[in-house]
């Protein structure tokens, strides 16, 4: 291995897909013997434990009365520049164009250009925030600015460039899971809690906001339980979720579906189910789906975003046009009949987890952009589907 690196984290560090990917990004780098140093409001929730060659740096936003909102986005910024030169950083790894990549910018500014940059597009920052006008130039400029840029998925870049009119290289870097963590469990007597013998399980997990489109997994499973006895769990909390509730109750099927909340052991959750729900309309990557693909649990979803590029449409999953509840729920039925073709395409599942989307391939890809933007050479490097960066 080239010699360790000092690397600064900073992310969203409550729940979400771009903190759970930094996060966990950052372990396997302090597992590789990095020294890897994490600068946000809170501990990222999943950093748990004590980790070797790991290190937290809480952001304090100053209350000073003159300021009508507390500055996080400037604390931010003055705490990358204190730890990056006490801590000598050679990289700040930052997920999420606002405020991060822009706190990094003006962290690079007091610190000096031997710190270098690199950003992480998630989705929001480009699908949401860059279509407000007023953020559009503040965007473009910490993009622009930073060493380097990757994207988590084609179809993110792609709306990144028409958006922003951004001309510069962009790496794909596809989001991951660790393997040792996320594969198959036996769960049959945890299954025993939810379902009879004879029944199918059917799952959704998100942060239930509207573009999560919730409410057409419970038409989907309405047209399900039509046809075979099933059940409906739903993991995660948000907006959306005393509608569903509401919808649910509506529908005469609350004996039926479990709402269980927010959950931290995942892996276990969604080994209980036999297809996965991810109907979105926008989803720039689609996190959910491939923790789920490891744990051999296929993806009935959407043709939005970038889940096309995560799920194989008949081998890992199958996918729909956004809101065709009927033909979801076809693809659902033609999983949970049939218990051969469902185990094939389980296994095609797991299979495809392990070698597209590796957590050693893809940290790899990543400790590969830190030593070029150190060193300025421009290896060619591949993405996980062996496509050519840049």
């Amino acid at each position: 291995m080239s010699e360790p690196l000092k690397i600064g984290i900073s992310c969203y560090p409550s729940l979400g897909g771009s903190g759970v990917v930094a996060t966990e990004l950052g372990k396997l780098l302090a597992e590789q013997g990095h020294e890897v140093h994490f600068i946000s409001h809170s501990v990222p929730f999943r950093l748990g434990a004590f980790h070797k060659n790991i290190y937290y740096h809480e952001v304090e936003v100053s209350d000073y009365y003159v300021f009508r909102y507390p500055p996080y986005d400037l604390s931010l910024a003055t705490k990358m520049a204190q730890v990056a030169k006490r801590e000598q950083l050679d990289v700040l790894h930052v997920h999420y164009a606002v405020p991060h990549a822009v706190c990094a910018f003006l962290a690079k500014q007091m610190v000096g250009s031997q710190l270098k940059v690199v950003t992480t597009l998630h989705g929001t920052d480009i699908t949401v925030l860059a279509q407000d006008e007023s953020l559009k130039d503040l965007i473009r400029l910490a993009i622009n600015e930073s060493d380097a840029v990757t994207s988590v998925s084609l179809d993110l870049m792609r709306e990144t460039r028409e958006v922003l009119d951004i001309t510069r290289d962009i790496d794909l870097t596809y989001n991951f899971v660790d393997e040792r963590v996320y594969f198959p469990r036996d769960v049959s007597e945890l299954r025993k809690e939810f379902a009879e013998p004879h029944e199918k399980i059917m799952m959704h997990i998100s942060n239930f906001r509207p573009v999560k489109r919730v409410g057409d997994v419970v038409d989907v499973f309405a047209r399900v339980i039509q046809e075979i006895p099933a059940r409906l769990l739903f993991v995660g909390e948000g907006p959306d979720l005393p509608k569903i509730q509401c919808k649910v109750r509506e529908l005469g099927l609350e004996d039926k579906v479990y709402f269980l909340g927010k959950q931290d052991e995942i892996a276990q959750i969604i080994s209980l189910a036999d297809v996965l729900m991810l109907p979105s309309e926008k989803e720039s990557f689609g996190l959910v789906a491939l923790e789920a693909m490891a744990c051999g649990v296929p993806t009935v979803g959407s043709q939005a975003g970038g889940i096309p590029e995560l799920v194989s449409h008949g081998t890992t999953g199958f996918l729909a046009p956004i809101g065709d509840t009927a033909a979801m729920a076809d693809f659902a039925l033609q999983l949970l009949r049939n218990d051969k073709f469902a185990a094939q395409i389980s296994a095609a599942c797991i299979a495809r987890a392990k070698k597209e989307f590796n957590s050693q391939l893809i940290t790899k890809q990543y400790e590969q952009i830190y030593y070029r933007v150190l060193t300025g050479k421009n290896p060619q490097l591949t993405t996980a589907c062996g496509l050519p960066k840049g």
